[in-house]
């Protein structure tokens, strides 16, 4: 299996360091050689960025790339938006020579180049495709038995005809993976549907923002899940902190827990709750802690 370095953006260290503890632990339990980029910046935000200005956005982007092109690692992303971003200014510089001669002569200025010898991985999409469900299960210690709204998010599988993951309406590759944890993925109204935080609308488009996030966890709480699982820390961050905002906005009382699929796939390796950093979120549930620290115990 190939070499891979950690692009973790910048939710996950600013505000989910839960996840990065839960993606390291995963991918020792998995055996998979991931070594942290040195000198990583910002993806660039694929929404705000690459639609203003993007000479800046390839600019920023590939530099990220080099990095990991200087440690002859394909990039391994633990972030939706991050992966939308770097494996798109990845392709592009790829196919064209002339942007690629154009970006290169911006990287020259800081003493780099853009060379086009790696690749950039999701981590659902790499697991999906170098282990798959059936092998994921092999290493899977504790199954769970939860029930789990999963929600996919938009960077991970469109461009369709870029991802090459199957169907992008109703894709059941993530369900797969989940369901190799022991966790029971919950169809549920409009799971398709976008959580509300990107492309620029969480941040200035409030209120349209939450009103997509509330339809959201009125369809996930109907279908009576146990928690929802995500692949991306901004998606993550709309549904966890997201639900403090929509309970004072619309008078709710949402309170659903929120796991990255690393935090997921982290109980079913036999990786504790407090290490996988659930614990972090701004919604706190006693009743599902206390359910999976019971399943993490085989009291369940």
């Amino acid at each position: 299996m190939e070499k891979l370095s950690l692009f973790l953006g910048c939710i996950v260290h600013n505000r989910y360091p839960g996840i990065e503890k839960a993606t390291k632990l995963c991918l020792q339990k998995l055996n998979i050689d991931a070594a942290d980029l040195p000198g990583a910046s910002c993806c660039p935000a694929p929404g705000v960025f690459k639609s203003f200005d993007k000479a800046t956005w390839l600019a920023l982007a590939s530099r990220n790339i080099v990095l990991s092109e200087k440690l002859e690692r394909d990039i391994l992303t633990v972030c939706n938006g991050c992966y939308g971003s770097l494996a798109d200014a990845n392709l592009e510089l790829k196919k064209d020579p002339e942007l690629k001669a154009r970006t290169n002569r911006c990287l020259k200025e800081i003493g780099m180049e853009f060379k086009g010898t790696v690749e950039v991985r999701h981590i659902v999409e790499f697991l999906y495709k170098e282990f798959g469900p059936e092998k994921l299960k092999e290493h899977v210690t504790i199954p769970l038995g939860l029930k789990v709204a999963l929600h996919y998010g938009c960077h991970l599988i469109k461009p369709s005809k870029d991802r090459k993951l199957g169907e992008t309406d109703a894709p059941v590759f993530f369900d797969e993976l989940v369901e190799a944890t022991g966790a029971k993925s919950v169809d549920y109204t409009d799971k398709m549907m976008c959580c509300g935080a990107g492309g620029g609308v969480r941040s200035g488009h409030a209120a349209e923002s939450l009103e997509m996030l509330e339809h959201k966890l009125a369809c996930i709480r109907q279908a009576g899940v146990d928690c929802i699982v995500n692949a991306c820390p901004f998606c993550h961050l709309q549904f966890d902190r997201g639900q403090l905002a929509v309970n004072e906005k619309f008078g709710t009382d949402y309170s659903i827990p929120v796991l990255h699929y690393t935090q997921l796939l982290g109980l079913a390796l036999g990786i504790t709750p407090y290490e996988l950093g659930i614990e972090q979120n701004a919604v706190q549930n006693i009743e599902f802690l206390s359910k999976v620290y019971e399943i993490n115990a085989g009291l369940r």
